[in-house]
């Protein structure tokens, strides 16, 4: 990296793990001159987690953005090396299925492979064992393996990145605990140790599971719950003695026995070797981060638990079973070693809302350390990463996710779940309820089956409209798209489609924006023209400076300087409030109000028998909003639909929302109502086009290339973004959000599927759902322009299968909005 700006913002890193030091050699890089980096333990291998860390890196994951993560890194330390030896060996990586279940699953890994762009391939048991001989072929379905994976050297990577950094001008202190962070203005502005103190103007927590005392010190609560991991070596083994143990530490490839949460890797050292194992079947072990003993009090370091030989006794009966060599071997060692877990499982990155000037850079293994570091740095240095980050973003958990009891439960399903099979539906067994609309007992009286979001019980069917599926031509699905599914979301799309349905839009986040300057404000941050009357709605979209999609936001004048704004997450409130000037009030009003979706042809026949106000078409058109009565319930009630159906978004507060549902239940019995889920929702707004912010387009996307383009008005005036999007007027995009349709109606994709053109991986599928109106599936997905036009053939890989799918023009459903604006 050359010719980049010199920066003179001081840094102080906390944490020279593989983090810290990964983050000080970037930032370094990017012209940052003064970075320090503050560690607790001797360097350069201090005692945390990356100390102890086995080093294994699989990239492919369901996350594009964790594969993303992982994929740098192996670039970055493959290209690294100390005293001559390479920070990365690239013996490939090999999963074993000993199940049905897991062959299936490897199937739709190797999809996810070929839609990140990692190579992989599903072997044979016969070809596995010729990668690993020792393997037990009578269990083993098949395996995938992925040659680009392989061993990271932690310690000798941060030796070199250490070496990088310093010579640019960062300076590393070992033997430096944190004791305390200054604050000057609500602003984080400095480090104090027991040996001195260091002003900062930006401060970044790499402190590994030692992240919650950090954020202690600045009034912050880091979701992040440390948990011991086991990890043993086994005897020397003769097998292993002649396996290039002079060139390398490992040859063979890192091995994975999910079905028992297991996985193997060699230790080869001259004249001998040894297989080491990690378990994550034992029972979950939090540890408490402020018990855990200083580096000179530690048996080997902090990171470095005793072992506890009973709960390996089951795994280590497995591993015997998988390899039976290690039958001749015993268990020489062992440790239990602290790692980090978050309630979801992902990092967490980011500057802290409440703590200006604090940064995070928590809970990243080795796997996705350098990639981390290098987003992070990313969004210092430009003011965004260039990956998509929304899925680790600091700022996306809730308030009530937030509670000691909440990480406790969570972390330890994380660690639970770490080689399971999960659905991507699939919601947390704990806490549950956590958060629920004032319509939750009636949705339980009508059998509502609910997962989950932002803490959130949100319904996905109800199995009272299983009676109306009678009659419906439904396809069979397989067992993996039938799961979190049900014949009612049919059902409900059909009456939504054909009468009139009530959604829950509770767990829409809403914000107030008002104030002198709030017409103003809102105008510099998006992209729509909003100086419109009173009553006016606008969707619109929140950009970054390189004008990609933050948000997209649904913004209602409620009155001259009083807007109701309809945003999507945390990151939202956050980046509104910090650019808010301090006459313009941002606040969240989501917990204290609730709504309710009123859709279908029918809509208006049950709502204005329920109001003196006037809800004809004339009195109350598309994309404008009033303040109504619903029966005794003031209400504010917005003209729009995300379905494609005439109807209306009515909101209301907390304490008068069982009213509203039961006055509108109540009134449309006679019409047929039903109440209807996320299902029939997500199956709806696909036939119509309508896109879903962080799955169909993120920050890594402009407007025209997610086809939004006409909620973009450059002639409006300054907004952010604008300068970006100007620049590329007129060129077409290279890459486009095309709408498919696969060819057979029976066949059902679910999301995250490759997407081949010309025979070759070309894109993959954002979201998908069979659209019951149309009679087969739906799915938008990312490709190339040249394989994006209208009638063109693609094919949809799922399961090891590949299904003809076309590009299709949109709006599937109802082209000339007929249907909303009648």
């Amino acid at each position: 990296m050359t010719d980049q700006p010199v920066r003179d913002d001081r840094v102080v890193i906390i944490g020279a793990g593989i983090v810290g030091c990964s983050l000080a050699d970037e930032l370094t890089a990017r012209g940052w001159k003064d970075v320090t980096v503050l560690e607790q333990g001797p360097l350069p291998a201090p005692g945390g987690s990356t100390s102890h860390a086995p080093g294994l890196v699989f990239r492919t994951a369901p996350s594009r953005t964790m594969t993303e993560l992982a994929r740098y890194t192996v670039r970055k330390f493959s290209a690294l090396t100390v005293d001559g030896s390479p920070c990365f060996h690239p013996v490939g990586g090999l999963e074993l299925a000993t199940t049905e279940a897991r062959w299936a699953d490897l199937h739709r890994k190797a999809g996810l492979a070929a839609s990140w762009g990692v190579t992989a391939e599903l072997l044979t048991p016969q070809r596995c064992a010729k990668l690993w001989p020792m393997v037990n072929v009578d269990l083993v379905y098949g395996g995938l393996y992925t040659p680009g994976d392989g061993l990271a050297r932690a310690v000798p990577a941060c030796r070199a990145q250490i070496a990088r950094a310093t010579e640019r001008g960062a300076r590393f202190l070992d033997r430096h605990t944190v004791t305390g962070l200054e604050t000057t203005g609500g602003r984080i502005t400095g480090v104090v140790t027991d040996q001195g103190e260091f002003p900062a103007d930006h401060v970044v927590s790499a402190a590994g599971f030692w992240g919650p005392v950090i954020g202690r010190m600045a009034g912050v609560r880091v979701p992040l719950l440390p948990l011991a991991h086991q990890y043993a070596t086994t005897t020397a083994m003769p097998e292993l003695a002649g396996d290039g143990a002079d060139r390398a530490e490992a040859t063979r490839p890192i091995l994975r026995h999910q079905d028992r949460d297991l996985y193997f890797r060699e230790h080869l050292t001259p004249g001998a070797g040894r297989i080491g194992i990690g378990s994550y079947a034992h029972r979950p072990m939090p540890v408490d981060p402020d018990s855990v003993p200083r580096y000179d009090a530690s048996r080997v370091m902090p990171s470095s638990l005793d072992f506890t030989p009973d709960d390996f006794a089951p795994s280590w009966r497995d591993a015997r079973d998988l390899l039976p060599a290690l039958g001749a071997t015993e268990v020489a060692d062992g440790f239990n070693g602290v790692f980090s877990f978050t309630p979801d499982g992902m990092p967490l990155l980011g500057e802290v809302p409440s703590a200006p000037g604090l940064w995070l850079a928590e809970a990243v293994w080795v796997t996705h350390s350098a990639g981390a570091a290098r987003a992070v740095a990313e969004w210092m240095t430009d003011g965004r990463p260039r990956t998509d980050l929304h899925e680790c973003d600091a700022r996306r958990f809730e308030d009530a996710q937030l509670s000691p009891a909440y990480v406790r439960d969570r972390g330890r399903q994380s660690f639970a779940e770490v080689y399971d099979i999960v659905h991507p539906l699939q919601p947390p067994e704990r806490p549950r309820p956590l958060r629920t609309s004032p319509f939750y007992a009636r949705q339980r009286e009508l059998g509502a089956r609910f997962l989950t979001a932002g803490g959130w019980e949100r319904a996905h069917w109800y199995d009272a409209n299983l009676p109306l599926t009678e009659g419906l031509e439904l396809p069979e699905r397989d067992s993996w798209s039938a799961r979190y599914w049900s014949p009612a979301v049919a059902a409900e799309a059909r009456a939504t489609r054909e009468r009139v349905a009530l959604y829950d839009m509770t767990q829409l986040r809403r914000l107030e924006v008002t104030g002198p300057g709030a017409l103003d404000f809102l105008q510099r941050m998006t992209t729509n023209q909003l100086r419109k009357r009173t009553g006016a709605v606008t969707y619109t979209l929140l950009l970054d400076e390189e004008g990609g999609v933050r948000s997209d936001l649904t913004v209602a004048r409620l009155g001259p300087r009083h807007f109701q704004v309809g945003a999507n997450s945390p990151a939202d409130l956050d980046w509104l409030s910090r650019h808010a000037p301090p006459e313009v009030s941002v606040r969240d009003i989501t917990s204290g109000t609730c709504g309710i979706g009123v859709w279908g042809p029918l809509a208006r026949d049950l709502v204005q028998p329920l109001t003196d106000d006037d809800f004809s078409h004339e009195g109350f058109g598309f994309f404008r909003a009033k303040s109504a009565w619903i029966g005794h319930v003031p209400v504010t009630a917005l003209r729009v639909s995300y379905v494609g159906e005439l109807g209306w978004e009515l909101y209301t507060t907390a304490d008068l929302g069982l009213r509203l549902w039961d006055t509108l239940w109540e009134a449309g019995r006679d019409l047929g109502v039903v109440a209807a889920g996320r299902g029939a929702f997500n199956s709806l707004r696909l036939e119509k086009g309508y896109r879903s912010w962080g799955h169909d387009m993120t920050t890594e996307h402009d407007p025209y290339e997610a086809g939004l383009g006409f909620a973009v008005r450059l002639d409006k005036g300054e907004f952010t973004g604008r300068a970006a999007l100007e620049a590329r007027a007129g060129r077409p995009p290279e890459r486009t959000l095309a709408c498919l349709t696969l060819d057979d109606p029976a066949t059902v994709v679910l999301g995250s599927e490759p997407v081949y053109a010309g025979g070759t991986a070309a894109g993959y599928v954002t979201s998908a759902a069979y659209g019951h109106t149309l009679g087969r599936c739906v799915a938008y997905a990312w490709l190339p322009r040249e394989a994006a036009e209208p009638g063109s053939p693609v094919e949809i890989g799922y399961f090891g299968a590949r299904h003809p799918a076309t590009v299709a023009q949109e709006p599937l459903f109802d082209p000339e909005m007929r249907r909303i604006r009648r």
